[in-house]
């Protein structure tokens, strides 16, 4: 099973949801060679729990996953701390939603809450937590004290920290979850579809549970890899979203734009000769 642990459905926290374009993310990220994806939508994303009630009333539940066709979405999200940041969470859907209510107060920048008490926040509810790109310019989570970095569950090795300095990210990702005694898996940071598969998580066996997942993940039994393109992909990747923010920024609809061809585009096409796992 290939799982990509850090994906988001909208191009931009300030644009509006728009179910069109997320259809078109899930159908390109199986189509990229992706089972499963968590779906780690910022938290103080513009129209949040409308993302999240959608996918909770057109999935089909497996699990803790909603399936979309092939591919199954587990529900997540990314928070910003105080000191500078970004934790992800993955757990049941309703545990994620109320976790973003909750978070109301705190969605400003200048009232982010200190890790240490959103952690505490966190433990009431069965979530696991990971440090999304922890060494990424203007984040100090590896600053944090020791006793707060063992309340991580995983570490984000992350597609687009790759893609810039590969050695630099892997060498300090797994040094951290060597420390730390954590598993480190692949995110690809994705908000449109050119940037899936620059590295996915490949598992042995296909889960459906968090509770299986975070089995397989403390037992080792996965690995990561990295697209030979992976640098190309981003690059694109942000090329294609700041094109389609333009858009969207001079008053056109980027969605109609993206899909007006109609039909389907090649990676669906292909995603359909994929064989089913």
């Amino acid at each position: 099973m290939y799982l990509d642990f850090h994906t988001h459905g909208k191009l931009a926290k300030y644009l509006p949801f728009s179910v069109p374009y997320t259809q078109w993310l899930l159908a390109e990220a199986y189509a990229a060679g992706l089972d499963a994806i968590c779906l780690t939508e910022h938290f103080n994303t513009q129209q949040f729990d409308e993302v999240y009630g959608y996918i909770a009333s057109h999935g089909c539940p497996v699990g803790d996953a909603f399936a979309f066709g092939r591919l199954r979405v587990f529900p997540g999200m990314e928070t910003d701390i105080a000191e500078g940041g970004h934790v992800l969470c993955i757990g049941p859907m309703e545990a994620i939603r109320e976790l973003n209510r909750r978070l109301e107060p705190h969605k400003a920048r200048g009232s982010f809450l200190p890790f240490a008490e959103l952690a505490r926040l966190f433990d009431e509810y069965p979530v696991l937590v990971g440090a999304g790109h922890p060494f990424r310019a203007g984040g100090h989570i590896p600053d944090l004290p020791e006793e707060q970095l063992a309340r991580f569950d995983f570490l984000d090795l992350n597609g687009k920290d790759i893609a810039e300095h590969r050695a630099r990210t892997e060498r300090l990702t797994y040094g951290l979850g060597h420390q730390l005694q954590k598993p480190v898996v692949g995110g690809s940071d994705t908000h449109q579809a050119v940037q899936y598969g620059c590295i996915r998580t490949r598992f042995e066996r296909n889960v459906s549970t968090f509770r299986e997942l975070y089995a397989e993940m403390q037992a080792g039994r996965y690995g990561i890899d990295i697209h030979p393109d992976a640098t190309a992909k981003v690059r694109a990747a942000a090329l294609l979203k700041r094109a389609l923010k333009e858009i969207h920024a001079l008053g056109g609809d980027y969605v109609e734009v993206l899909l007006r061809e109609g039909g389907e585009s090649p990676a669906v096409l292909a995603a359909k000769r994929r064989p089913a796992v």
